[in-house]
C-alpha cells in the first residue's frame, strides 16, 4: 500500500467482515480463508501498541515472551517472514536495510533493527515485538499426534499468561472453555495439523472488558467487579483478530492475535449492533455468557445499550423491528462500514476519573 496514511488508518471492521458476532450465539470456530494482505493490520495506534508491549515485556519477562528449544528456529523464521512482508505491504512505514546481517527500519518508531540474520528464540521474538501490534502464540505437532504450545510473544492476552500455556496441548489449554473439548477439539486439531503454508486462515473472538489494559483487564481478575463509577459508555468491546499461518521451513504453527478495542458509545452509529448485543446476552446459553464474565457487566451494559437502540430508532438508522441476525444487511452496497475501533492512546473519561480517586 504505497499511499498508506498511518494518521487515519484503522483495521477492517471485523464485526462485519468476520464472523465475530452471530445470533443465535453458539460455540464454533467460525474461521475463514485469509488473504495474505490481511495477515498484519496496522492502524494509527501502532506506536502506542509497540510502546505498551515493551512495557509489558519489561515488567513480565518470561511470563509473556518465551520459547522452548524445539521452537527456537520457528521464532527465527517468523521474524524473517515479518521482515520480508512489512516493507512490501507497508512501504511508507518500513524499509529493508542493506547492512551486515540484514535489518529493517521502522519509520514510525525511528528504530533500526540490524544484525537480524541468525536470530532465533526469544531474541527473534523481541525483534518482532518492535514491529507490529500483533501477539504471536506458537505451536507444533509432536510425535504423539497432538498440537502443543511451544512459545510465543503474548503481551496482550487480556486474561491469561503465556507461561501458563507453554508445553500444554490444545486440549489441555481449552479445558475451561465451554463445549470446546466436547464439540470442537478434534476438528480444530485436524485443521491445525493439515493446513498448509499457502492456506492461511482467520477468525475473531470477542468480549466485554472494563479498561484498556490489554495485558490483563481488571474484569479478568478473580472476584474483581466492574468499578461502580465506570460509565457504561466506556466499557470496551474487545475483538481479537486471530490469524493462522504455518511456517514453510520449520512447520511451526503461528497464531497471530491483534486485540482491537471499541467503546460501547462508539456503537451508536452501527445499526442494530446494540440490540444484537442485548439479544446475545439475554437469549444465549448461560454457560457461554458466564464464561465471558457477563454477570459482572450486564446490569451496567444492557440498559445503556437499550438507550443506544432508542437513539438509533429516533435517528432513523433502524425501525426497531429488524431481525438482528441480519445486521450486516443494514450496510448498503458501496457504503463504508462504521468505524472499527477506538484509539487507546487517549484514556476514556471514566479511566481519567477513576485514576483521580
Amino acid at each position: 500500500m504505497p499511499d498508506f496514511d498511518l494518521s487515519t488508518a484503522t483495521t477492517r471492521n471485523h464485526v462485519y467482515v468476520n464472523k465475530t458476532l452471530r445470533y443465535p450465539y453458539y460455540q464454533t470456530m467460525s474461521h475463514q480463508p485469509m488473504h495474505i494482505n490481511d495477515w498484519i493490520e496496522i492502524d494509527k495506534d501502532l506506536k502506542w501498541y509497540i510502546d505498551e508491549k515493551a512495557r509489558v515485556i519489561r515488567e513480565k519477562g518470561k511470563h509473556v515472551v518465551d520459547s522452548l528449544p524445539e521452537n527456537d528456529d520457528a521464532c527465527g523464521e517468523l521474524m524473517e517472514i515479518l521482515v520480508q512482508y512489512l516493507p512490501k505491504r507497508y512501504p511508507t512505514l518500513f524499509e529493508r536495510l542493506d547492512c551486515e546481517g540484514g535489518g529493517i527500519w521502522n519509520k514510525v518508531t525511528q528504530e533500526r533493527l540490524t544484525g537480524l540474520e541468525g536470530k532465533k528464540g526469544v531474541d527473534a521474538l523481541l525483534a518482532c515485538s518492535r514491529l507490529v501490534e500483533d501477539d504471536f502464540l506458537m505451536a507444533r505437532e509432536r510425535d504423539d499426534g497432538q498440537v502443543y504450545f511451544t512459545g510465543g510473544l503474548v503481551a496482550f492476552p487480556g486474561f491469561y499468561l503465556l507461561s501458563d500455556k507453554l508445553n500444554k496441548s490444545v486440549r489441555e489449554i481449552h479445558q475451561p472453555v465451554p463445549y470446546f473439548n466436547e464439540k470442537l477439539s478434534l476438528s480444530v486439531e485436524r485443521t491445525l495439523k493439515r493446513f498448509k503454508p499457502d492456506e492461511p486462515f482467520e477468525r475473531t473472538s470477542w468480549g466485554i472488558v472494563d479498561d484498556s489494559d490489554l495485558h490483563w483487564h481488571n474484569i479478568a481478575t478473580h472476584d474483581a467487579s466492574v468499578p461502580e463509577k465506570l460509565h457504561p459508555k466506556d466499557l470496551f468491546f474487545r475483538v481479537d483478530h486471530q490469524t493462522f499461518r504455518k511456517l514453510p521451513r520449520t512447520r511451526g504453527i503461528i497464531f497471530g492475535v491483534h486485540p482491537i478495542m471499541k467503546r460501547l458509545e462508539d456503537f451508536e452509529d452501527s445499526p442494530l449492533i446494540p440490540e444484537l448485543l442485548i439479544k446475545i446476552h439475554e437469549h444465549s446459553d448461560e454457560v457461554l455468557i458466564n464464561y465471558k464474565l457477563g454477570p459482572k457487566y450486564q446490569d451496567k451494559m444492557i440498559p445503556y445499550l437499550r438507550g443506544l437502540t432508542a437513539r438509533q430508532i429516533e435517528r432513523g438508522l433502524i425501525n426497531g423491528t429488524e431481525d438482528v441476525a441480519k445486521f450486516r444487511e443494514m450496510i448498503k452496497e458501496g457504503q463504508e462500514y462504521p468505524s472499527s475501533q477506538t484509539s487507546l492512546s487517549v484514556p476514556t473519561e471514566s479511566e481519567i476519573n477513576l485514576s483521580m480517586q
